[in-house]
């Protein structure tokens, strides 16, 4: 396997186009994958195309599981549900993440003005999810801008990947895992960051609108001091 040994990445929500598409890129690298999902079908349907789409290195590179037991047995777990369902989701492997990395992807849209910012209470998805599941998971928030099909098919995504968490090296170890992705992703700062980095989500999708782009990202520039 490539990456981090034998490190397994458990992809809730994993059934959908962002989880199905970071699967298929960490795949490529070499990881072990499990999809998780509210039903065993769904993750097995997803599992079947990521087979397709990438064959396994050999017979245990993926594996299909119910969220609570695909939570269990990821190293590095991975959060991809719709913001209405990212609590409900939490609470059902909360007991799972302890000492683990959870990376969270969730943008809170509200529809239909999904082009109008509408951050929680607690100021960020992010946020919300290190406040419900505490100090002993380690939140790390990414991939929010990315256009999500785009990461299955074999294209450059022309997007920057913001990290926002408050332990510098499990942001550092989501950057690494954006790069075996194929992605560029930046340290930007501790979880209450993460609220930039949802909002600019709508911001796009405005621009995506407004100016007949298709795919609008977002690069960091400037110069080595």
């Amino acid at each position: 396997m490539g990456g981090d040994g034998d490190e397994i990445i458990a992809i809730l929500g994993g059934t959908g186009d962002l989880g199905t598409g970071l699967a298929m890129r960490w795949a490529k690298a070499g990881h072990r994958i499990v999809i998780g999902s509210r039903t065993l079908e769904k993750a097995q349907r997803a599992v079947a195309e990521l087979e397709r789409a990438n064959p396994p290195v050999d017979p245990s590179q993926y594996a299909a599981l119910e969220n609570p037991a695909a939570a269990a047995a990821g190293d590095i777990v991975v959060l991809t549900v719709p913001a209405a369902h990212q609590l409900s989701t939490l609470e059902s492997v909360r007991a799972c993440l302890v000492g683990k990395i959870l990376i969270d992807v969730t943008v809170p849209l509200v529809p239909p003005r999904v082009g109008t910012v509408r951050l929680p209470e607690e100021g960020s998805a992010g946020k919300r999810a290190q406040d419900f599941l505490g100090s002993e998971v380690r939140v790390v928030t990414a991939f929010q801008n990315i256009a999500a099909h785009l990461l299955k098919e074999d294209v450059t995504v022309e997007c920057d990947v913001l990290v926002c968490g408050n332990k510098r090296a499990a942001r550092q170890r989501v950057i690494d895992l954006a790069a075996e992705a194929g992605l560029a992703a930046w340290h930007a700062g501790p979880i209450e960051n993460s609220a930039a980095a949802e909002a600019l989500t709508s911001v796009l999708i405005q621009i995506n609108r407004r100016h007949e782009i298709a795919h609008s990202g977002i690069k960091i520039v400037g110069q080595t001091r």
